[in-house]
């Protein structure tokens, strides 16, 4: 069970991936402007290529537990992933605290944003592990 893990950004999603195990989180490379059409169907090829049997995107709370503004552009964007990607489970996770977890591990070569989806991956893993 391959799980892919994302992190919705306007800009750029960080994307991580477990391993078959569902064990492991391993940062890759970002997705650049994910909310095009270009972009989604980069993502989408990503979850095909990769044989992911479920994704996770983390969902950017704000910190009471509220929606913001990118809360609500992250869920439309996960919608429409969904769509595609049928049938994947696309599944929203909290992500707080997630990329300030992230910027503190360091700069290797992967970008903050796919820390930031190996953090979210790690999480999810350790309360989901192998019962996805």
């Amino acid at each position: 069970m391959r799980v892919l893990a994302l992190d919705y950004g306007s800009a750029r999603c960080g994307c991580a991936l477990s391993d078959p195990t569902g064990t492991l989180a391993t940062p890759i490379d970002a997705i650049e402007r994910p909310g095009t059409r270009k972009g989604l169907a980069r993502v989408a090829d990503l979850v095909r290529e990769r044989e992911v049997s479920r994704v996770v995107v983390g969902l950017p709370l704000g910190l009471g537990g509220h929606d913001t503004d990118q809360t609500r552009e992250t869920r439309e964007w996960a919608d429409k992933l969904a769509d595609r990607v049928r049938p994947v489970p696309v599944e929203l996770y909290d992500e707080r605290f997630t990329t300030a977890i992230a910027s503190r591990s360091g700069g290797d070569r992967t970008s903050e944003d796919s820390r930031a989806a190996a953090v979210l991956l790690e999480d999810w893993l350790a309360i989901h592990g192998g019962t996805a």
